[in-house]
């Protein structure tokens, strides 16, 4: 059986993720030569899991101290990350939808309001996801908690990809808020597959 560790380092070690996500600080990975290799593996092995390894790899192994080789810190890490992303998307596109000096046509700014709704959803979702899985602690309620995850997380990824279908026509506009989207629903595809993983231990 193993030792769960207590809710209050649980906290304190989303605490510090948290913060290293906010302000992306490198130093917040102090990690010995040895116990990179040993934890870069284990980040690059679940990486391998994924359907964008690479994306995966990059956007994970500055975390890999508070990570370790727990399976909810990995999850949980991922959906940090993948929050942060959104919610800065989030804001960038706000941005687009109200520069005149883009001299947007009708439709893309109907298709770009609707896009920045679908994506502020997103972020609505994969934040209560974050609270949730941090909450979450084997019992009988486990699988209730992550079962709402997974939805959460899966809506997250459906808002992203119906953001991308309200762009019926071409444009430099649709180029550049696919980058955006593109990216963020990666990262949600990372997440997902870890939360599925960690659901199932």
């Amino acid at each position: 059986m193993k030792n769960n560790p207590p809710p209050s380092q649980n906290l304190m070690v989303l605490f510090i993720l948290l913060l290293c996500l906010i302000t992306d600080s490198l130093s917040c990975s102090p990690t010995s030569p040895r116990n990179k290799y040993h934890i870069s593996k284990y980040i690059r092995v679940s990486c391998r899991q994924t359907l964008y390894p690479k994306l995966c790899q990059k956007s994970l192994a500055k975390y890999a101290t508070e990570i370790k080789t727990s399976p909810k810190l990995l999850a949980t890490t991922a959906l940090l990350v993948t929050f942060n992303t959104t919610h800065s998307v989030s804001k960038r596109l706000r941005k687009l939808s109200v520069n005149r000096a883009l001299k947007l046509k009708p439709g893309e700014i109907q298709a770009l309001l609707e896009c920045v709704e679908e994506v502020s959803d997103s972020v609505y979702e994969l934040r209560k996801s974050i609270k949730e899985l941090n909450d979450s602690r084997k019992g009988p309620e486990f699988e209730l908690r992550m079962s709402d995850v997974q939805t959460w997380v899966s809506a997250a990824l459906t808002d992203d990809d119906t953001c991308m279908d309200d762009f019926t026509t071409r444009g430099k506009v649709k180029v550049l808020v696919r980058r955006f989207v593109v990216r963020i629903a990666r990262l949600t595809s990372i997440a997902l597959a870890f939360i599925n993983n960690y659901a199932a231990v």
